[in-house]
């Protein structure tokens, strides 16, 4: 292997976490609200670490930051929700995730929403897809906590295009049924 003059070494940025997160925030996720109930108050945050985990058995994961009050109700509990939002869900996702939301519940008045189907959680309707989760795991990580669901009920909630996370800003996913946008057909194999 050969390797260009000056490039025995990446450089270690001065300001580690700060570089880091701004390498990190390249990668463009999905954003979910995660929601639970406790004492009869629901309860709900953005998150935009979340990832399915296994077919067998159905599991997911959900990376909470451990300074929030909401992650230690969710983690207080045997159950929660993710919504996966729409693009339309924007304001919705920022307001889950403003430090300074409702801790009353209220934070849900005038947002759309149902129980989940077990758990009781909260669902956002116009996100599209949600799933209704019992505790399986919870794994420190540093300063945050990975948190693993037990899938017990899913499903898609409508076909708009899905809220996108990048370089600290929102957007919709794109239209990958777009020609222009359409990966042209590989030679057989």
């Amino acid at each position: 292997m050969t390797r260009a003059a000056g490039a025995d070494r990446l450089r270690l940025p001065e300001l580690p976490a700060t570089e880091f997160r701004r390498a990190a925030g390249r990668f463009p996720t999905g954003v979910t609200v995660l929601s639970c109930v406790r004492d009869g108050q629901a309860h709900g945050m953005t998150v935009n670490a979340f990832s399915t985990v296994s077919l067998d058995p159905l599991l997911v994961l959900a990376v909470l930051g451990n300074r929030s009050l909401t992650t230690r109700r969710l983690l207080a509990g045997d159950g929660f929700a993710v919504t996966v939002l729409s693009a339309g869900q924007e304001a919705v996702a920022r307001a889950f995730a403003d430090s300074a939301r409702a801790r009353d519940g209220s934070l849900f008045d005038g947002v759309a929403h149902a129980p989940a189907p077990g758990t009781g959680s909260p669902v956002l309707t116009g996100g599209v897809a949600y799933f209704d989760c019992t505790v399986d795991a919870v794994h420190p990580a540093g300063d945050h906590t990975v948190l693993v669901g037990a899938v017990r009920a899913f499903g898609p909630l409508s076909e708009e295009p899905a809220l996108l996370f990048s370089r600290s800003r929102l957007g919709a996913e794109p239209d990958f049924a777009e020609p222009a946008l359409a990966v042209p057909p590989g030679p057989p194999r």
